[in-house]
């Protein structure tokens, strides 16, 4: 459910809406097209990095503890460029620290991490900020709803940014309801210019997904709030069944995380920094940043990115990823419309050897993204690139496990409109039991998926390649 303009939720997903459909393309085309940044020294190994450094609960590790850390990974996993060159890139790349001592809990189906979430909730007793791209006014939302204003009389402050387009479907009466409970609410780059109340941008959406309770506890990933995520996805079939004519009607495959430890303060200054820069003031302070002491064994960093600071920081994590990786690179997204650069650090990682696969949906609820999705399959096929399609739920899932130690989840996609358009939000984590469970997980979506062979792929039809052919052509706008 990720909405690249307002076309692809509100017109392809939502045609009571598609009277903004002319209005939101002529918006864009007068805007002009925004462009990624050239990062071929990434590719090329040509960054200048910096010495990775690591913070705990008691302060900055020295140079000789932070690599007898990474030196430690290192000998668990084997000879990769991910520990050695990667991290050191990283650090390069983005301000966020990367922080020890962190619990990491891998929450990969929609009823758990729901689950896991509400209970969090309830166990609130300062404050909750929480931060979706969706929010539905479904029995899900409800449920959210009812123990958010529940939580508030008690006496919990209550935060609530929400995306203008994210949420276009859902009722007015649906937010009054939070506002009349006591809720701060903040709609993110409202639809109505009038309404905004600094820069207005309508093609600059907020797609993260975060949930914080007390400071203690974050939650963090692709899970919006809404009923899809009510079925359980761990649906077991071999044979392709037809995809539903609605997506929603089907479970949705999604991966979550929930996250204790120092880190959990950096991912409450993302949230706050949106707050503050979307309305110009600092929300009522509560105790936004409790002592927090080490929780697990995991390095973790709060990567976040956002459109008009143009920082490309989860692009380029993931530029960098590919060039670095030397065993293997496993990738799952839901919606792929790519840069080229992206698509040749993919290529030249597979043609030096390393075990490039990536799986992808097999239907989704946009199907002109599915289509631009496809229409790199032949490249990257003749690449060396192996390519897996989801069978039976609708894959959503934004992740990669690279070499056994390096994992990221988010709420990132591989597409321009992610990478250019949103602010998104990625936790990558250094341990290596977690980059087990993740590669676990990926084994058995790839048990649940078909192989896209070359030979065979360029035996479909011509309807379907000329599909591919004219999303192509508008791969920027969708």
């Amino acid at each position: 459910m990720n909405s690249p303009t307002l076309t692809r939720r509100s017109v392809a997903g939502d045609w009571r809406a598609g009277w903004l459909f002319p209005i939101v393309m002529l918006v864009t085309l007068l805007a002009g097209c925004a462009s990624l940044p050239d990062v071929d020294y990434l590719r090329r190994g040509q960054l200048q990095v910096q010495k990775p450094t690591i913070v705990t609960a008691n302060g900055t590790l020295s140079d000789g503890k932070t690599q007898s850390m990474l030196d430690r990974m290192a000998a668990k996993v084997g000879a990769t460029d991910i520990l050695a060159r990667h991290v050191a890139a990283e650090e390069a790349i983005s301000s966020a620290p990367l922080v020890a001592g962190n619990k990491v809990i891998l929450l990969d189906d929609g009823p758990i991490t729901m689950q896991a979430m509400m209970n969090a909730l309830r166990t609130a007793r300062d404050h909750i900020n929480l931060e979706t791209y969706i929010i539905e006014a479904d029995e899900v939302g409800r449920a959210f709803a009812d123990l958010l204003i529940q939580k508030r009389a008690a006496g919990v402050q209550v935060n609530l940014i929400y995306d203008s387009v994210g949420a276009l479907t859902t009722p007015p009466e649906f937010f009054d309801r939070l506002r009349a409970g006591g809720i701060n609410l903040l709609e993110y780059n409202p639809i109505n210019p009038l309404k905004a109340e600094g820069k207005w941008d309508i093609n600059q959406r907020d797609h993260r997904k975060l949930l914080i309770v007390d400071g203690r506890v974050a939650f963090t990933g692709g899970v919006n709030i809404s009923r899809v995520y009510g079925k359980s996805s761990l649906i077991r079939g071999k044979n392709r069944q037809a995809p539903p004519e609605d997506a929603k009607q089907s479970a949705w495959r999604d991966t979550h995380m929930q996250i204790e430890g120092p880190v959990v303060a950096e991912f409450q200054k993302l949230f706050l920094d949106t707050w503050r820069r979307q309305t110009g003031n600092d929300i009522t302070a509560k105790r936004y940043f409790p002592p927090l002491k080490p929780e697990g064994n995991a390095l973790v960093r709060a990567l976040g990115s956002t459109a008009d600071q143009e920082d490309y920081s989860v692009y380029k994590t993931y530029v960098s990823a590919l060039s670095n990786a030397s065993n293997y690179v496993h990738l799952t997204t839901a919606y792929f419309v790519p840069d080229q650069q992206i698509v040749e650090a993919m290529k030249e990682a597979a043609q030096r050897g390393v075990d490039v696969k990536i799986i992808f949906p097999s239907f989704t609820d946009h199907e002109m993204i599915l289509y631009a999705g496809r229409s790199f399959y032949d490249e990257l096929l003749q690449a060396g690139v192996k390519i897996y399609e989801r069978r039976i739920a609708m894959l959503h899932a934004k992740t990669a496990v690279v070499d056994g130690v390096w994992s990221t989840i988010g709420s990132t996609n591989l597409d321009m409109r992610s990478f250019l358009h949103n602010d998104e939000l990625n936790a990558v984590i250094l341990n290596v039991d977690f980059a087990e469970k993740m590669e676990a997980l990926f084994q058995r979506d790839l048990r649940d998926s078909d192989q896209i062979m070359l030979e065979s792929w360029r035996q479909r039809g011509i309807g379907q390649k000329m599909k591919e052919w004219a999303v192509r052509v508008l791969e920027y706008w969708l």
